[in-house]
């Protein structure tokens, strides 16, 4: 166990966890060179001039190619989801051994070095989303937001994801500021959105269909769509912002959202998430009574309670 009890129990209450300074620094710079290696000589954006990462991007550097997309304020690398240094920084044998902490031992299928990334089949559907699960076969890939700028203030939003997993992590690849994009929770919303979903770890999709085009995509029940509002009004966000190398674990049912950058720092993270070999036979499974049920033994038998402490090292209060 690398987790102890008090780690376990916050988790359960809130459905995240902050693990500080567990990437390795070596691979967060090496992660970070490869980002900048993947933008074409003459690009206006210079990573040795701060000034020239305030978004959006310029129409010059635009990339529509989802394998390696740039537009508006985000920049999406997934092409080396699956590139050895990616693998090894976030799926190294500490961050599998947390994963199985939370999700039983010897349970998760494994990344595979040079498999499929995200993104080769292009969107869900039509004018949709990317899809994190199809077919990819290692992380998401490295995520970055471009800092404001001049931009209005924007109210926050919140979601959870469409695909089936188990388990997600970001890691802060570099300094990430308060406000500066980090990733957003809210906090026990998993537990209030869980049982509004149809399948456990999986959700109904509406066909596209060229003569059809109007209904497509995820279906969410009435029962989801009014209790994400609640959530959203009534329970006040984590900004998961921290230091190079921090982690953030968090539930599949969470609500949660990429930060707004109003930071004069642009924010660098990868993404990832765990699967259980059992997954699909469980996934189209309807809600638990005992949403755990899927989790390992520690996990099950840890209380709800944690010390004050605790809560200000996740951020919880301050």
């Amino acid at each position: 166990m690398i987790l102890n009890q008090e780690q376990l129990s916050f988790f359960k209450a809130n459905g995240y966890l902050i693990i500080p300074k567990i990437l390795d620094s070596v691979l967060c710079k090496k992660a970070r060179d490869l980002l900048w290696s993947s933008l074409p000589k003459e690009a206006n954006i210079n990573r040795e001039d701060p000034s020239t990462h305030i978004g959006p991007f310029t129409e010059k550097d635009l990339k529509q190619d989802v394998t390696n997309l740039r537009q508006g304020y985000k920049w999406q690398l997934r092409s080396i989801g699956t590139n050895q240094l990616m693998i090894d920084l976030v799926y190294s044998e500490t961050l599998q051994q947390i994963a199985e902490d939370l999700l039983g031992k010897d349970t998760l299928v494994k990344p595979k070095v040079g498999g499929k990334t995200m993104g080769q089949h292009g969107a869900a559907w039509p004018g949709g989303p990317v899809d994190p699960a199809l077919d990819n076969e290692g992380s998401r890939g490295i995520y970055a937001t471009l800092p404001y700028g001049g931009k209005e203030k924007e109210p926050d939003y919140c979601h959870t994801d469409g695909h089936p997993f188990n388990l997600s992590l970001v890691g802060l690849i570099d300094d990430v500021l308060p406000n500066g994009g980090a990733f957003k929770v809210w906090p026990g919303s998993h537990k209030r959105l869980y049982p509004t979903f149809q399948m456990q770890y999986d959700q109904p999709r509406i066909a596209y269909y060229e003569h059809l085009p109007f209904y497509k995509g995820i279906i969410q029940s009435e029962a989801y769509e009014e209790e994400i509002k609640k959530v959203l009004e009534d329970t006040e966000p984590v900004d998961c912002c921290g230091s190079e190398g921090d982690v953030i674990f968090w539930h599949h049912r969470l609500a949660h959202m990429a930060g707004h950058n109003y930071s004069n720092k642009m924010r660098l993270a990868v993404l990832g998430d765990f699967i259980k070999k059992d997954l699909d036979e469980n996934r189209a499974k309807t809600p638990q009574k005992n949403m755990w049920l899927d989790w390992s033994d520690h996990l099950n038998n840890a209380p709800e309670t944690y010390s004050e402490e605790m809560a200000k090292l996740q951020k919880l209060i301050d």
